[in-house]
């Protein structure tokens, strides 16, 4: 067994077709009946030849390879406005280096934000080479390219690395990550709070007018601390590589970013500023205090040499959906297609996939009496001491919920 343990032996007599998961992937395997001890099923050699699994022989766990299509399409980087003044009020063209194309590409200064990798004792930090498709290789060649020229990675000796993959999007493109588990499991945890969107909105009681900024690059904006770029390391068929800015995936990115926003504007925060990672918005009660706020936010943003791309921000309205809720001179509402997502949901079958149906659904919290009462036995199926059963009471909060 990949285990090492030892399975007892029996006579075999049946043979049954099943259908089961496994890693989240539905499948259908012929089994053998016999009895085996306490081991459920065992899933021999013909299952490795037909299903490839990824085999971690140093930790003895498997995964199965994310499917590919034959051909494979990077999720889109965030490109440059052609006319990135379009749309912006005249009376902010005084700010056209944050909004300008030839700001874009430059590799964000060290500050004293950048984030640091403070790693604990124990526990492995090398995972092996993931594989790709021929498609998968040309795109992971022309994205390391393109990374290469934006100073955003550079060349690494580091005596550690992640592996990279490809993880799918809703618009079926796919998105090149690194899988920073391993190092994840290693670093001290940065416990600085992300905000709650409840308490967010109540700060926007009163509100008439809203302007929303869209910054570029994300969590691109921050450095990796001088000295601690080698524990970023990934590796790729075409060498090892480190990155120089904080990247998705990384275990303390939130909480990095989220103060660095949370600093550059701590006077402003719940005046006339809201800020949840990268989603910036600004409240007024009228139109003229309003223009000398963004002005405000715009001049900080200036001088933190932090960029926005204009065509995705949406200035002076009395209408405006920020973190999931729609915003306005009225109130508060929900999007409809947000609804209509939960409404449509499928019954979960995995513990994860009910981790994911609270997770979205939890924008439901405002606007549903006794959200956490409907939930708790959503809640209480997901802890790592309570076995996978999906009853009565599981259902009815499903649906109640929904």
């Amino acid at each position: 067994m990949l285990n090492g343990s030892n399975p007892k032996q029996g006579k075999i007599w049946k043979k049954a077709t099943l259908t089961f998961s496994f890693d989240d992937c539905i499948m259908t395997h012929d089994f053998l009946i016999s009895p085996i001890g306490t081991h459920s099923a065992i899933l021999g050699i013909k299952w490795l030849e037909q299903e490839s699994p990824e085999i971690d022989w140093s930790t003895r766990q498997l995964s199965l390879p994310i499917a590919s299509p034959k051909v494979a399409t990077i999720a889109q980087e965030e490109e440059a406005d052609d006319s990135p003044l379009a749309g912006i009020p005249e009376q902010y063209h005084v700010y056209a280096k944050v909004f300008g194309e030839e700001e874009f590409n430059k590799l964000p200064p060290h500050r004293h934000y950048d984030i640091g990798i403070k790693l604990t004792d124990k526990g492995p930090l090398n995972s092996p080479l993931y594989s790709m498709t021929d498609a998968e290789s040309v795109t992971l060649k022309e994205w390391l390219e393109a990374e290469l020229k934006a100073g955003k990675i550079r060349p690494s000796k580091s005596s550690i690395s992640s592996p990279v993959m490809f993880v799918p999007k809703k618009d079926g493109s796919r998105r090149l990550v690194v899988d920073y588990r391993r190092l994840n499991n290693r670093t001290k945890k940065n416990v600085y709070p992300l905000p709650r969107p409840d308490d967010l909105m109540s700060k926007l009681q009163g509100a008439k007018i809203f302007t929303k900024l869209d910054l570029r690059w994300g969590y691109n904006n921050v450095r990796v601390k001088e000295g601690d770029e080698w524990k970023t390391a990934f590796r790729t068929k075409y060498g090892l590589f480190e990155s120089l800015v904080m990247t998705f995936g990384l275990t303390n990115a939130p909480a990095a970013f989220q103060y660095f926003m949370n600093d550059l504007f701590q006077d402003l925060l719940d005046v006339y500023v809201i800020i949840y990672l990268d989603d910036i918005l600004i409240f007024s009660k009228d139109k003229a205090e309003h223009e000398f706020h963004v002005h405000e936010v715009l001049q900080r943003l200036e001088g933190a040499q932090l960029f926005c791309k204009g065509s995705k921000c949406e200035f002076h309205r009395t209408r405006v959906e920020y973190l999931g809720i729609i915003v306005s001179d009225k109130g508060f509402s929900l999007d409809t297609l947000k609804i209509q997502a939960v409404q449509e949901w499928p019954v979960p079958t995995t513990v994860k996939q009910v981790q994911s149906f609270l997770g979205f659904a939890n924008f439901l919290r405002r606007f549903v009496a006794n959200f956490s009462h409907l939930a708790r036995p959503l809640h209480n199926l997901v802890k790592k001491e309570t076995a996978w059963k999906w009853a009565e009471k599981e259902q009815a909060a499903f649906e109640g919920l929904k």
